[in-house]
């Protein structure tokens, strides 16, 4: 019979790094997050619902195995007396929220002041994913080294947001100081305080978005044709149209003009507020395939068929293909390089193809007219970039005799 409790050994906990729920039996399982943090969570199933409390940080120094299965006995033995363990927990714990409840609020109170929807998605998913090891912390428990704990698992590997994630913790704690749930400093303070204890974070260049070299996106283009999923056809889009994720992900049919093979942005859904009209390539134009008569309809929808694809479906795909490293926006940086270094279009030619908009006041008199037809011209030789490798590649494929295809 298979061991069913006690499986993994301190050295395992101390190795282990594949994300995911590597269970130890009897409820006791070591979660690690694809950012690499690690805590102790406790699964099991009341009124029919499977319910999840955290028995705390399995970062080195912290919650060890055998604590973590003292934990475990405690609870396995309050559902035996017909109790909910989360409920006596959180009952036990003070009169102060968990961080995780508290957090969420917060979020939601403050909503409405975010520019977009995207930004509460990253409030959101920064706040229960990357700081999971605090959510099941009092607000007024939380101490620097939980705060440190958090930061360290991905401060070097993902410094942006690490940094973001760190504000928002500070945010979280100082709000609930406001409201007399807290007293004392801010353990996720930066200045005199963390800076003394994580090094100075690597800034990511050009707007803090990794870049694939303009050089290598034609093979990327390449590999990202033999992916049959809807994301790959997304992100291609995406490319060839030096869009944002947001722009492409919300795309609807209405906006499609095959005829004058136009796409146009209405303001509303650009960072700028401000209408933009992206030239629509051949390839483009393939990618979209032939429009169906609902023009209210997604182009790139997601499972459900509602909704557009996920914010997470780009960084998902170029990570199963090798391309952690890389974020969709990036490759607008990697357009501009390209039109910058292999072509002689004019810069705010290249800026209007970004949609960017024009601070210097002597460039923003051709606000006046979108240079549409330069842009055309600009997006096809980009077009042609992209896709030579695809092109050599099928150029290169041995040709069968007539007879032979007869």
């Amino acid at each position: 019979m298979a061991k069913s409790i006690h499986r993994l050994s301190a050295r395992t906990v101390e190795t282990v790094v594949r994300p995911g729920r590597h269970a130890d039996g009897g409820n006791l399982y070591l979660s690690i997050s694809k950012s690499g943090s690690r805590r102790w969570v406790f699964l099991f199933r009341w009124k029919g619902k499977l319910k999840e409390m955290g028995l705390g940080s399995a970062q080195p120094g912290q919650v060890s195995l055998k604590i973590a299965r003292q934990k475990a006995d405690t609870a396995r033995a309050l559902l035996r007396d017909g109790l909910n363990p989360l409920e006596v927990k959180r009952a036990n714990a003070t009169d102060a929220p968990l961080f995780g409840e508290f957090a969420d609020t917060l979020v939601d109170d403050l909503a409405s002041g975010f520019a977009n929807a995207k930004h509460i998605a990253q409030w959101r998913m920064t706040l229960k994913e990357y700081a999971a090891p605090l959510r099941d912390l009092p607000v007024d428990k939380i101490t620097t080294d939980d705060v440190f704990g958090v930061l360290k698992a991905i401060w070097t590997t993902k410094p942006e947001t690490a940094s973001r994630l760190r504000g928002r913790i500070e945010r979280v704690l100082s709000a609930a100081k406001a409201k007399g749930l807290r007293t004392g400093d801010n353990p996720a303070q930066w200045r005199g305080h963390l800076d003394q204890m994580l090094p100075k974070r690597q800034k990511l260049t050009r707007g803090h978005h990794a870049a694939l070299p303009f050089a290598q996106v034609p093979e990327f283009i390449a590999k990202l044709h033999e992916r049959p999923a809807l994301a790959a056809t997304a992100l291609e889009f995406l490319l060839l149209s030096a869009s944002r994720s947001g722009e492409v992900r919300g795309a609807r049919w209405r906006e499609i003009d095959v005829g004058e093979r136009i796409w146009t942005v209405p303001a509303a859904r650009m960072k700028s507020k401000r209408e933009h009209r992206v030239p629509l390539t051949k390839r483009m134009l393939k990618l979209l395939g032939k429009p169906p008569e609902n023009k209210d309809g997604l182009i790139f929808p997601g499972p459900s068929g509602d909704k557009p694809l996920s914010e997470t479906a780009f960084a998902m795909l170029l990570d199963r293909m090798g391309y952690g490293s890389v974020t969709a926006h990036g490759f607008r940086s990697s357009f501009r390089d390209w039109a910058a270094e292999k072509t002689s279009t004019p810069h705010e030619v290249a800026e209007m193809a970004l949609a960017h908009v024009i601070a210097n006041r002597t460039e923003a008199a051709y606000r006046r007219g979108d240079l549409f037809e330069k842009r055309r011209q600009l997006m096809e030789k980009w077009a042609t970039f992209c896709g030579s490798a695809a092109t050599a590649r099928l150029n290169s494929q041995p040709q069968r005799h007539r007879s032979d295809r007869e």
